[in-house]
């Protein structure tokens, strides 16, 4: 598994562009299986990297960020929890 963290979050804030987003990310982070949906006041993420802080960092700098979650898919694979 190249990435091994699952991050999801969600983004509120003004004035925000999920293609904007979505594009920062894809060239600033890497990871896969980016997914950002949404509008100007709330916007849905799902990424896979091996930093997921940074993400984190970056959308709380566009607005608030909350349920966030960031699953471990190695722990995952070999059928743990947590």
């Amino acid at each position: 598994m190249e990435f091994r963290y699952d991050t999801q979050l969600l983004l509120e804030g003004t004035g925000l562009d999920e293609n904007v987003i979505h594009n920062d990310i894809a060239t600033h982070f890497p990871g896969d299986c980016l997914l950002v949906a949404g509008d100007s006041a709330l916007i849905k993420l799902h990424f896979h990297t091996n930093e997921p802080w940074k993400i984190l960092e970056y959308c709380s700098n566009l607005g608030e960020i909350f349920d966030i979650v960031v699953e471990d898919m190695n722990r995952q694979a070999r059928g743990l929890q947590g």
